[in-house]
């Protein structure tokens, strides 16, 4: 059986580099969770995490059995956003919305990801299990750029891509084209200083 890699299908989207550049991002299907506060502190946050990833990994085998296609489970992603983005700061997070997702291959339905819950909630009651939903993400046209290094230190590759996109002619509010991050390392095995993150920002002409 083939395993497919959703991460080196859409290569484009999943191996951005130091410089910005423009890309194209098509429809996705996601399992998220949404919520507020300090990702760095919140039980929110922790508990939105551990719930994702049995869920991601159930409808994987789901699909291996009952479709007999099987795929790579994808990294956790983020949207962050405040209510008055005038007030978005990397240096206060408490009053950050965001949403957190994983994205799913456009084979897998909503039926899958429903029997998945059903199955994770046999072995054991992730806490934020009742905020999974399944959904959709529609970013179209995005600048992106990749950083290397702690969370905590994204603030001048953050500016360097919002400069891109404004010597690009581009625009975006920060609310209808929402600040995005992909973590591509594994944050339990993985030191700071070697973390690889792709910031992307949606983008309006």
């Amino acid at each position: 059986m083939k395993k497919l890699d959703l991460k080196k299908e859409l290569r484009e989207l999943y191996s951005a580099k130091r410089e910005a550049s423009i890309v194209l991002v098509p429809k996705q299907k996601i399992i998220a969770v949404e919520g507020q506060g300090d990702p760095n502190t919140s039980q929110e946050f922790q508990n939105a995490v551990e719930a994702l990833f049995p869920v991601a990994f159930k409808i994987k085998f789901a699909s291996k059995k009952q479709l007999d296609r099987d795929y790579v489970v994808m990294p956790l992603e983020g949207l962050w956003w405040t209510d008055d983005m005038e007030n978005f700061s990397v240096k206060n997070k408490e009053g950050w919305n965001w949403k957190v997702f994983i994205v799913q291959p456009d084979f897998i339905t909503k039926d899958l990801f429903e029997q998945a819950i059903e199955d994770v909630l046999k072995a054991k009651k992730p806490k934020a299990i009742s905020k999974i939903k399944f959904d959709f993400l529609e970013e179209k046209k995005a600048a992106q750029i990749l950083h290397v290094g702690p969370y905590s230190q994204e603030g001048p590759t953050i500016e360097k891509l919002h400069d891109y996109i404004a010597n690009s002619g581009f625009t975006f509010d920060g609310v209808m084209q929402k600040h995005h991050e992909i973590y591509l390392s594994d944050m339990r095995k993985t030191a700071p200083a070697k973390f690889k993150t792709i910031i992307r920002q949606p983008v309006a002409v």
